[in-house]
């Protein structure tokens, strides 16, 4: 059976002094911010995959059909002996890559999570014994280096994460993603559309109220690990479309007047009724934008794929 490795590029208490500089920054801010990374310990997960399923939610839906569709004709088009997979949790949908691309050698995931990495690795190996797994403890937002593995390398960013970025981060992620890629390597990126305003609300705010609590779990998270004494039945999950910059905003509407404090900063935050703190963007795109972003990166957009619906889309792009 083929190795499985696991790199750790964080140091061990980075996941709690980024959470910390996060907090102070972001509650001290105007308006007020916390990142949405935060949503994601195990509760927050599990509520994540929940949204997955919901029928008003459709990004996974659609990036499967493409990647259950395409999936050959992306193995056809970068003949990937590596496959780097950012942000790759439980590596489920990688799987359909996975199954077409038959002279893999080596699969890189990706994550911040050591528990998610380890269980998807082995699990992997359990059903592919010639593949070598090497997991990379990282946070890929922050700069990454690479081992060295064969090419050409596919690196895979799937799920419309990359929307979560604010655009001078997703131009620096995307010069960061150029520079691991040599000649023959590709970038495979998925991205939610524009579309009806209607569905994407409904999309983040779902009638079951599981977005509302994927969203307030963010609280849950600063009290548990900073002591703070947030109670999110005192704020609101908001979603709202920005036509302007063509995102969704998620935020956190408190419902009176309150004071929260987070004994581990030594921090009072006051919030009026009615203010905002702001958790998450999630950009929406079109092609000509994204081919656009791409090509200022030093990539070059080849193949293009929607669903059937044209809601999402997967592209593939490669070094120039």
């Amino acid at each position: 059976m083929s190795p499985f490795l696991l790199t750790r590029t964080l140091p061990e208490d980075a996941t709690e002094a980024a959470l910390r500089a996060d907090v102070l920054k972001g509650l001290t801010h105007t308006p007020k911010t916390l990142p949405p990374k935060w949503f994601y310990d195990a509760h927050g997960s599990e509520l994540f995959e929940q949204i997955t399923e919901l029928p008003e939610y459709y990004p996974t839906r659609a990036e499967r059909e493409i990647l259950v569709a395409r999936s050959g004709e992306i193995a056809a088009a970068t003949g990937a002996r590596t496959l780097v997979e950012l942000g790759s949790g439980s590596s489920e949908k990688t799987r359909y890559l996975l199954d077409a691309l038959t002279g893999l050698h080596t699969y890189v995931p990706v994550d911040v999570s050591e528990s998610a990495l380890t269980q998807a690795g082995h699990a992997l190996i359990a059903q592919r014994p010639e593949l070598s797994v090497h997991a990379l403890i990282a946070d890929f937002t922050g700069g990454l280096s690479l081992p060295g593995t064969p090419g050409p390398r596919l690196v895979a960013f799937l799920g419309g994460t990359i929307g979560n970025l604010l655009p001078a981060e997703r131009a620096a992620f995307l010069s960061s993603v150029r520079s691991l890629l040599s000649p023959g390597d590709a970038l495979l990126l998925g991205t939610d559309l524009v579309k009806d305003e209607n569905v994407l609300v409904r999309a983040y705010d779902d009638a079951a109220g599981v977005t509302a609590a994927f969203n307030k779990n963010v609280l849950t998270v600063v009290n548990r690990e900073l002591g703070a004494d947030f109670d999110p039945g005192a704020f609101d999950h908001v979603a709202l479309w920005d036509a302007e910059n063509e995102w969704i905003e998620m935020r956190l509407r408190s419902r009176k007047d309150q004071t929260v404090k987070v004994p581990a900063l030594d921090l009072a935050v006051d919030f009026a009724a009615d203010e905002e703190l702001h958790t998450e963007i999630s950009a929406k795109f079109r092609k000509e934008g994204v081919r656009s972003e791409l090509s200022a990166a030093g990539l070059e957009l080849a193949h293009w794929w929607t669903d059937g619906e044209g809601r999402f889309a997967l592209s593939l792009s490669v070094a120039r």
